[in-house]
């Protein structure tokens, strides 16, 4: 990376790519940073997990998407946007995170950090800076004591070394599920742990009679309309309809959803709204009300994260790059496709 950058994008999520490749086929060759790997929320799914959406909704800078069922997995997902970076010839530098940044001199002042490594901060001066750093980064804490002991989690992982452990799931979207359900095959005693009533409504149609179903016949423990109080070595404490209990619990998994960098945005200078915590900025220009710090995904809609994905975010860098004119078509397209998928 050189020290003065003309575009620096922030995110190598598949947002951040389609957001390189518009400034590329506009004659720019922008700089990419993400403090993990390419596409590393999705690093982040459950291995074998499918995508809710269908293939041609994943596709970024018009390269097809080739899958062996008819949803994508996790698998054919990580390979799709790690061979488009390679055909495109995208400047990516992974492990490096974007610690702050200030305007000024008429550019953007970056400070970034390697997350592997030597952590020596480095500077880095862009024209333009585009934030595409999703949600996935940050996890929703519970705030409760033993929250960050060694056998807690925010993030779901391979199920086979839960085999013979009881395990303690938080939360009742996909991820929860889906693990619930993965570590319950590979021989794990599973308890669910919900705030809510019932399963959420954005769960897939697929792994929803499938989870009921084990609930039912007393394969997975759920206790619902609970919340957890405390977590320690050997068990979760849990306050629940029917007063305050125990949990045995060799991992905890605290699937209670994620949010954008909130405080990152701060720094730069961007201006949240308080009540929803979504960032000023032009719609049509993505241009946030720092001159040159531009917006692309899920940040543009603060708390309500489930508005932007993969199909609608990956129209952005045609409205931060684009003419009048590929604004406005990236702007229907993404319309056309909206949906809220949940998580």
């Amino acid at each position: 990376m050189h020290p003065h950058e003309p575009i620096l994008i922030v995110g190598a999520g598949p947002i951040g790519l389609a957001t390189a490749i518009a400034a590329k086929r506009r004659g720019f060759n922008p700089a990419v940073i993400d403090a993990g790997a390419i596409a590393e929320s999705i690093v982040r799914y459950p291995n074998g997990m499918s995508f809710f959406t269908t293939p041609e909704r994943l596709e970024i800078g018009n390269h097809p998407i080739v899958t062996s069922g008819a949803k994508p997995t996790r698998e054919d997902a990580l390979m799709y946007y790690r061979g488009v970076a390679r055909v495109e010839g995208l400047r990516i530098h992974p492990y490096t995170r974007l610690v702050g940044a200030q305007r000024r001199e008429g550019a953007i002042h970056c400070v970034l950090e390697r997350t592997l490594g030597e952590k020596r901060p480095e500077l880095v001066v862009a024209e333009r800076l585009v934030l595409a750093t999703g949600y996935f980064g940050h996890p929703n804490r519970l705030e409760v004591p033993g929250e960050d002991l060694p056998h807690v989690t925010h993030y779901p992982e391979e199920a086979h070394p839960l085999a013979g452990l009881d395990v303690v799931i938080v939360g009742a979207k996909n991820s929860a599920i889906e693990l619930a359900l993965a570590a319950f095959r590979v021989g794990a005693r599973v308890t669910v742990v919900c705030r809510g009533p019932e399963l959420k409504p954005s769960v897939k149609y697929w792994l929803r009679p499938d989870f009921l179903n084990r609930v039912k016949a007393g394969e997975i423990a759920v206790h619902w309309n609970t919340t957890v109080a405390a977590i320690t070595r050997q068990q979760v404490s849990i306050r629940g309809p029917e007063g305050e209990g125990g949990l045995a619990a060799d991992r905890v998994f605290l699937l209670t959803g994620y949010r954008p960098d909130f405080e990152l945005l701060q720094r730069i200078g961007i201006l949240l709204d308080p009540e929803t915590g979504r960032p000023s900025h032009d719609p049509t220009t993505l241009e946030t009300n720092v001159p040159g710090v531009y917006l692309a995904g899920s940040l543009t809609a603060g708390k309500f994260i489930s508005e932007v994905f993969i199909e609608n975010g990956r129209y952005d860098g045609e409205k931060i790059f684009g003419d009048p004119t590929s604004r406005t078509r990236a702007g229907q397209a993404a319309d056309a496709i909206y949906r809220p998928l949940g998580e």
